[in-house]
């Protein structure tokens, strides 16, 4: 067969970037086909927009506890327009990282419109048909909307046109403690909206819960109401709408944002005549990332699987690396990182301490410092939050914090899962002083100190000593 490129991506978010520019940069002919806007979800109405939001209500949160460490501030005065302008600002400034002129420059060919299968090696798009041996899915996914009555007849915001609103809504109900809720609550409510989130089951239900209790406290210090039940009913127009939760309660906002989850892209496709296998919860791959059609691979939030931004862009390169140099590249969880950025943050990698104790029992031991006990963390007036690393003998296999900057404590716990570093060498490492960081540090030492100053090392340390006494 006659192909007319040597590699097809089709999405030009992280996971799609990513794959396509590793092709083009290793001299392959790339096709990469983007209907919508490049950069996908992440850039133009998730982790970009987000914290861009999250930053300008942090400064409206400082501002509201006027007199600390001997310093007033006055009261913040919100300007929405110009938070709205902050966020879309973000944007524009990252948009030149994920255009199609830069994919161009690295010798991609983009393709601006929809795509389809037709075979195992060609897709139609445009009006023409293109074919190459290897052809990568990166489609993305978008919010899932349950089926609450009355759903479809009330103006409702998703994470896609939430960061479009231009004015601040008065009182903004959440259907869904996740991720996405947890974090628009806390920012929407430090920036003056009153807020209540709705969620049946656990806040931010894949972490620590003792961490996850920190959080919620704090943001109830704030403000946020939190209700315990299932949305099963709304009702109302724009500026009024009611929550009805299966408890009897009703909930009256203004603004109404449902965050109960995503689901995989992939509609339109046409998978099911060329024999590619769909799951419950999108595509489904093997640990190559290549689908039921082996040519054929699908990468990111449109395969079942873990739905991260870092996640997208690793599987993208393992592709990559696998389309070009033909390296088998299996993907690696073991060390999965993950972070919530309310403040204080909550952060994530390896296994938490519930998923180890049912993988292996008794045969962990769960290491906690606090930040109570970090100089940095006391000099700064923010001890909230605490390190808990989760051991299997001297082996790292999870850490759960929180705290202010978790998410950035995170690396060192990469190197110590995936065995590139030892938790021996990171409880004897120079830590710079004062930092958060030497919080890691401490766990580490802490899980070695009844060796280090165990029963032998004391029985040699007299006989060294004894020995200096007789030589003296």
């Amino acid at each position: 067969m006659k192909f007319t490129h040597d590699a097809i991506v089709i999405g030009g978010g992280a996971a799609g970037l990513t794959a396509a520019g590793g092709c083009a940069l290793f001299g392959l002919k790339v096709a990469l086909i983007e209907a919508g806007e490049m950069g996908g979800e992440c850039l133009n109405n998730g982790c970009v927009p987000s914290k861009a939001l999250i930053t300008a209500s942090r400064r409206a949160a400082e501002a509201r506890e006027p007199t600390r460490f001997g310093v007033t501030l006055a009261a913040p005065q919100i300007d929405y327009s110009g938070v709205h302008k902050h966020i879309h600002d973000a944007i524009a400034a990252i948009a030149p990282h994920d255009s199609q002129e830069r994919f161009e420059e690295m010798g991609c060919e983009v393709i601006r419109d929809h795509a389809r299968l037709v075979d195992r090696h060609t897709v139609e798009v445009g009006g023409r048909q293109i074919s190459a041996p290897r052809i990568v899915l990166a489609t993305g996914s978008k919010p899932l909307v349950p089926p609450i009555e009355g759903i479809e007849s009330v103006p409702y915001l998703t994470n896609e046109n939430l960061f479009d609103l231009d004015e601040r809504p008065d009182h903004l109900v959440i259907v869904g403690g996740g991720v996405i809720g947890m974090e628009m609550a806390q920012a929407f409510r430090r920036l003056g909206s009153e807020v209540t989130v709705i969620e049946p089951e656990a806040l931010l239900a894949r972490d620590d819960r003792e961490n996850v209790a920190v959080v919620v406290e704090a943001m109830k210090a704030e403000g946020v109401r939190f209700v315990t039940g299932l949305a099963k009913g709304v009702s109302g127009g724009p500026g009024a709408i009611s929550v009805a939760i299966d408890n009897g309660e009703n909930v009256d906002g203004t603004h109404l944002l449902v965050a109960v989850g995503r689901k995989a892209n992939i509609d339109g496709l046409n998978l099911e005549a060329v024999g590619i296998e769909r799951g419950r919860d999108g595509i489904v791959v093997d640990d190559r990332r290549r689908t039921s059609v082996t040519n054929i691979y699908a990468i990111g939030d449109c395969r079942a699987g873990p739905r991260l931004t870092h996640v997208s862009g690793y599987e993208g390169s393992n592709v990559a690396l696998e389309i070009t140099l033909g390296l088998p590249a299996k993907v690696d969880y073991s060390a999965l990182p993950w972070c919530t950025f309310t403040e204080p943050e909550v952060a994530q990698i390896g296994l938490t301490e519930k998923d180890a104790r049912a993988k292996h029992g008794d045969a962990i031991r769960v290491v906690t410092e606090t930040f109570h006990d970090n100089e940095r963390a006391l000099a700064e007036g923010n001890d909230a939050g605490r390190a808990k690393v989760i051991f299997k003998g001297k082996k790292v296999i999870g850490a759960s914090l929180v705290g202010r900057n978790a998410g950035e404590l995170l690396l060192p716990y990469s190197q110590l899962i995936t065995g590139k570093a030892s938790s021996f060498a990171m409880g004897s490492a120079i830590i710079a002083y004062p930092t958060r960081s030497e919080i890691t540090k401490a766990a580490a030492f802490a899980a070695w100190e009844p060796t280090v100053f165990g029963k032998w090392p004391k029985k040699w340390a007299r006989f060294v000593s004894n020995m200096r006494k007789r030589f003296a």
